[in-house]
């Protein structure tokens, strides 16, 4: 494993509107399971090989948050919701790419620049590639959800030593009455709950920001206390 450079960047903030956002960068070589397992825990995100969590000053908006696996139930939603879903092929591999990913990737972000506003620009292999296939070592693998032998979801995940950490999901806006994106968080439980795993990282947690809020609909889950160091203990609470 090698730390190849680490840095800081401030940006218009993402989550929250005139704001400033500034972001701690580590790219990691070869990084070990022990240690995205420990990056994770005290709240930084995986894209690659790139792992990042914000620093801002002042601002403690974004909390990491998990949900606790082993005291979730399925709720009656919930449960319909994977019963809808039940002629879906899923899945679990190392991270691929192919050219219906792309596709998919590039019709859901067309879809989410007309309904959210996202800004959209078309992917590239390389972009592709070194978001979700490259630094996935022997953690990353990918969700892949079929309707008979169409690609319709996929799921970046990181399986670690106590749980599965969310990367990124996208999908084909045509099959939304499936409910797409929690159906995709139920099957990281259900997974997680399989391989006797305790938690779900899911990122980070904004009370006024629509395409985050809704983490806090999954309980029971706590949030991650502070900016720990790798060298400190974490705390969630």
């Amino acid at each position: 494993m090698e730390i190849i450079k680490e840095f800081s960047s401030s940006e218009k903030c993402s989550y929250l509107e005139n704001l400033q956002q500034t972001t701690h960068y580590k790219v990691i070589n070869n990084c070990t399971i022990d240690m995205c397992q420990s990056l994770i825990e005290r709240g930084y995100r995986r894209f690659g090989k790139m792992y990042f969590r914000p620093i801002c000053s002042g601002c403690d908006e974004c909390k990491s948050i998990k949900i606790d696996v082993d005291n979730y139930s399925f709720s009656k939603s919930s449960r319909r919701v994977i019963k809808k879903a039940k002629n879906i092929k899923i899945i679990l591999q190392e991270p691929t790419l192919s050219q219906e990913h792309l596709n998919l990737f590039d019709k859901y972000h067309k879809f989410m620049e007309n309904k959210k506003g996202w800004e959209y620009h078309k992917t590239t292999v390389n972009h592709y590639y070194e978001s979700f296939v490259n630094g996935a070592n022997d953690f990353g693998y990918e969700v892949l959800y079929f309707d008979e032998e169409k690609l319709i979801g996929v799921d970046l995940i990181d399986i670690l030593d106590d749980g599965i950490s969310s990367i990124y999901f996208y999908y084909d806006p045509d099959y939304s009455n499936l409910s797409l994106g929690k159906l995709s968080l139920l099957q990281q439980i259900i997974i997680a709950k399989k391989l006797e795993k305790s938690w779900i990282y899911l990122g980070y947690y904004v009370k006024d920001c629509p395409s985050l809020s809704y983490k806090a609909e999954y309980k029971p889950y706590l949030t991650l206390q502070e900016r720990p160091l790798l060298d400190e203990d974490s705390s969630w609470n």
